[in-house]
């Protein structure tokens, strides 16, 4: 093979690694985005959303169904009360998975609270992947955050409800039935949409 040969075998080989590396970065590593069709949507066997970072939880169990009643639970907020889902049954339930260290959980909090903030009766449950009281104080005192706080420091809240990564939203309506399951950030329009489904 001649030198011309050669050249053209090492460009081909180039331009296959160039291409293998775009694929890889473009598409392989990034979670889908919150636009699009059925983006931040889930049905009874999956999850789908926008940009979040992925979490490994020992012990997870199957993803509670849209439609079902969601797992019941009791867990101590950061004032050290006890707070029991079923317990806010007639009331809709945004129940919500994030850390202190989620660039993404921290993007979305203001319109959180702000939600929150807006709507008449609905309960925000704001749980914490494996951090403490004293992880999680500081953090929400920080950023202004009102709603009621549930630190997971062994991640059994985050195993019941087979949290995959943060942030997750669960949207439970008031008969504690679970009506939507997002995973990513949230627009405040999508937060807005979710909370008016299960308020009626």
């Amino acid at each position: 093979m001649g030198p011309r040969g050669r050249a053209g075998v090492l460009a081909v080989i180039l331009v296959l690694v160039l291409a293998g590396a775009y694929v890889a970065v473009a598409g392989g590593f990034r979670l889908p985005g919150p636009s699009g069709p059925g983006a931040g949507t889930a049905d009874a066997g999956g999850v789908a959303g926008g940009d979040g970072t992925l979490v490994d939880v020992a012990g997870t169990g199957d993803v509670p169904e849209v439609g079902a009643l969601a797992p019941d639970f009791t867990a101590v907020t950061l004032d050290g009360d006890e707070v029991t889902l079923s317990e806010f049954r007639g009331r809709p339930v945004w129940l919500t998975f994030g850390a202190t260290w989620c660039a993404s959980c921290r993007v979305e909090a203001p319109d959180i609270q702000a939600a929150y903030e807006e709507s008449d009766d609905t309960v925000v449950l704001a749980v914490y992947l494996s951090e403490d009281a004293d992880d999680v104080r500081p953090y929400v005192e920080r950023l202004g955050m009102t709603f009621t706080h549930l630190p997971d420091p062994d991640e059994r809240l985050a195993s019941r409800f087979h949290v995959i990564g943060v942030p997750m939203h669960y949207f439970i309506d008031r008969e504690g039935v679970v009506r939507a399951l997002k995973f990513g950030v949230l627009s405040r329009p999508q937060m807005d949409a979710e909370l008016a489904a299960i308020a009626g």
